[in-house]
């Protein structure tokens, strides 16, 4: 159950910085109400599932080897401390929501897909974060059961579109520039945790 908790935790840390897809979200809840937010959401979700499906293909084989477990949690704490302190810079930084980031489309679900597999930092962030919880992992755990545990990182995704969404069916009042900060303060404090847990592990292993 822990486990669990901290992966829809580290889920929503991903999800809850304000890059291109989470601005989609927000702009189309803005233009078009809550279900076109909602669907935006679950494109990207939908992205971060193929991602997560092509890693586990990619890395299930040889994830047991300890020099490829160094390997992937050192690349997932990189890739987590440097969003974190981007994340901590944006809580910093002015935020516009009126900025077109994709333009009014018809398929909002296609759309937000297209946003987040099209963004390079997804599959690094896959790459070295699920590669980390898979190598993280009990021996006594079937890969498929890793999986599905893991998994439960996307629930945090979608949760976590899915109350920006329902935020913005109230507009700009609520979910303003000074939240957005503040959210982008505490996910960027999250994800740095998170990046320092897995440095933790890959020091463990060399000595």
């Amino acid at each position: 159950m822990n486990d669990l908790l901290r992966n829809i935790l580290l889920g929503i840390s991903l999800a809850a910085p304000i890059r291109p897809a989470g601005l989609a979200v927000i702009q189309n809840g803005l233009r078009g109400g809550f279900l076109r937010a909602f669907l935006t959401g679950l494109g990207v979700t939908l992205a971060d599932t193929t991602y997560l499906l092509l890693v586990y293909f990619g890395l299930s084989g040889f994830i047991s080897l300890p020099w490829v477990k160094i390997l992937i949690w050192s690349m997932g704490a990189l890739v987590l401390i440097y969003l974190g302190f981007n994340s901590l810079r944006g809580a910093f930084r002015r935020v516009d929501l009126d900025k077109n980031i994709l333009p009014v489309a018809r398929n909002p679900l296609l759309a937000g897909y297209l946003v987040n597999i099209s963004n390079p930092i997804a599959v690094v962030w896959w790459l070295g974060v699920f590669g980390s919880l898979l190598g993280t992992a009990d021996q006594d755990v079937s890969r498929a059961s890793a999986l599905l545990g893991s998994a439960t990182i996307l629930v945090g995704i979608l949760l976590w579109h899915t109350t920006v969404s329902l935020m913005t069916h109230w507009g700009k009042r609520i979910l303003n520039e000074k939240m957005v900060q503040v959210i982008s303060g505490i996910a960027g404090f999250v994800l740095i945790l998170f990046g320092l847990r897995f440095a933790w592990y890959a020091i463990a292993t060399i000595f």
